[in-house]
């Protein structure tokens, strides 16, 4: 067991972790970057459906618990990117209304400790950062921005231009899906063309989708100040005799046990792994887990109520990149509803091994097939609110539980019949989709965490928050959070931009601590 002593340690390469490296890469400050994974192998499989999706190759082989006690096994990735390494990248703004509070059907959505224009700044460095593809000014919910897109929006494929076309023609007001990917088009110099296809849930071996890894960890390693740790899973956090300060962050490297310590510590697990490692630092003066004296660590757990739907089509979809557009008219409510609804993405092309788990069970292979190849792909995500009974916690073992009760569906509901409403008379006529417009639809289970968010909340009000508002731990003077825990409630977009964005946000903080204390 050994010791090193870093100005800042970084737990996590992921939206947040990575991009906060990123940040602070330049500043000559020695940095430790911890990744329990290591580096996702760029092979064959990357693209093999049945590998990625039926045999989950590149999900972390790991079981939790839900409340009832049974096991189940979570949508998680460990590598160096997190999550990012396989999220679909799209890459959404919040709107200005997000932080306010926002009255629906099931209850609040409360305010957040900061505005829209707070976090505005970053949100555009965040977008040049991660390659955001997009047009401003037609998503009728959209915020103000202090600039265009950094790159324009992706074309839609014929199949595609056509749906937009009919949402437009129905008085609907479709937009190009800001997405980050990097294409010929993002360099300075002539680049072949380059088709996207295999996307959302796939790792991408060209290296195009713009990921934590690619994006942010990359580049911060050119800096010789810099040090990354693959391979190395954060077993606890230590603090010294006043339990003010952080000392020792203990690790797990490949069997060896060694100990790091750092000015300043950062946690970026995501949402579910960053409770977790707070609530097992557990020691007398913090009984409870670190930065919980307010209870809050673990709680309000949210992952939107999302679900994915397939308009099956008597035309034929020979769409390889369908994730170009999005809705969002009911985001706010309806004519018929005074509630918020919720957000309409296009989603990546399906075939017929995703279907395999959705079909019923005695549709055969060549009918998945004929499925597959007429499908449209839509994704939905409604906002679940903040409950403190949907948590995280650690059972004996010190084994995840994951407690979460869905919430707020009824508008998810509407929106799905929204949709389903749509497709029936925007120019889908007979020759369009079957007379008896076949759907499938699937509610994405609780091991679905890609949305992950809410377990140590920030806020101006120690009492009811974990963290302030520059997402310091209230108990703690140099421990800082940057993944989705931090979120106050989870809106219903993506919310990797706004991680990517706060880690911006928090990392600027971090600099002016570093200059401070001159360490």
């Amino acid at each position: 067991m050994s010791s090193e002593k870093y100005d800042v340690i970084i737990i996590g390469t992921g939206a947040g972790g990575g991009t906060l490296a990123y940040h602070l890469a330049s500043s000559g400050k020695k940095i430790l970057i911890l990744e329990r994974g290591g580096f996702l192998p760029k092979e064959q499989d990357n693209w093999d459906t049945k590998a990625v999706f039926t045999d989950a190759k590149y999900k972390a082989k790991e079981s939790w618990l839900d409340r009832d006690g049974k096991e189940f096994h979570p949508g998680i990735h460990y590598f160096v990117g997190g999550n990012t390494k396989v999220y679909g990248a799209a890459l959404l703004r919040f709107r200005k209304e997000d932080f306010e509070e926002i009255r629906h059907h099931a209850g609040v959505s409360p305010a957040w400790p900061i505005t829209y224009d707070d976090l505005e700044p970053y949100y555009t460095k965040a977008e040049t950062l991660y390659h955001v593809h997009g047009e401003a000014g037609i998503d009728p919910t959209e915020p103000q921005r202090s600039g265009p897109f950094p790159y324009p929006p992706l074309k839609h494929e014929p199949r595609i231009q056509q749906l937009f076309d009919d949402f437009k023609k129905s008085g609907q007001h479709p937009f190009p899906l800001p997405v980050g990917v990097r294409l010929g088009d993002d360099y300075p110099y002539p680049q072949p063309e380059y088709h996207l296809g295999l996307f959302d849930g796939f790792p991408d071996p060209t290296e195009s989708k713009a990921d934590a890894h690619v994006i942010a960890i990359n580049p911060s390693l050119e800096n010789e100040n810099v040090t990354l740790k693959i391979n190395s899973y954060v077993e606890k956090l230590v603090t010294d005799s006043t339990g003010r300060n952080i000392t020792e962050v203990h690790v797990d490297e490949n069997g060896e046990k060694i100990i790091y310590s750092g000015h300043i510590v950062v946690v970026s697990c995501g949402a579910i792994n960053s409770a977790a490692l707070l609530l097992r630092s557990a020691n007398d003066l913090h009984p409870k887990g670190l930065a919980n004296s307010s209870d809050m660590v673990g709680r309000h757990y949210m992952c939107h109520n999302n679900s994915a739907m397939l308009a099956i089509s008597k035309e034929p979809n020979s769409t390889l990149f369908g994730k170009t557009f999005a809705v969002n008219d009911y985001y706010f409510g309806s004519d018929d509803w005074d509630y918020p609804l919720g957000h309409i993405q296009m989603l990546g092309k399906s075939n017929a091994e995703m279907l395999k788990g959705d079909a019923p069970g005695f549709a055969p292979g060549m009918a998945l097939d004929y499925m597959a190849k007429h499908a449209i792909d839509f994704w939905m995500t409604s906002e679940d609110l903040p409950d403190p009974e949907n948590r995280v916690v650690l059972n004996k073992d010190r084994q995840i539980c994951l407690h979460y009760t869905d919430n707020n569906v009824e508008g998810h509901k509407r929106l799905q019949a929204k949709l389903k409403g749509m497709l029936k008379h925007l120019g889908c006529k007979e020759e369009h989709f079957f007379s008896r417009h076949v759907y499938l639809g699937k509610k994405i289970p609780l091991a679905g965490t890609a949305h992950q968010s809410g377990t140590i909340r920030f806020g101006s009000d120690p009492k009811t928050s974990a963290l302030d508002v520059h997402c310091r731990a209230n108990d703690l003077e140099n421990l800082y959070v940057v993944d989705g825990s931090f979120f106050v409630s989870s809106t219903a977009v993506n919310p990797g931009l706004t991680i990517m964005a706060n880690a911006l946000r928090v990392g600027e903080h971090i600099l002016g601590e570093l200059r401070v204390k001159s360490y």
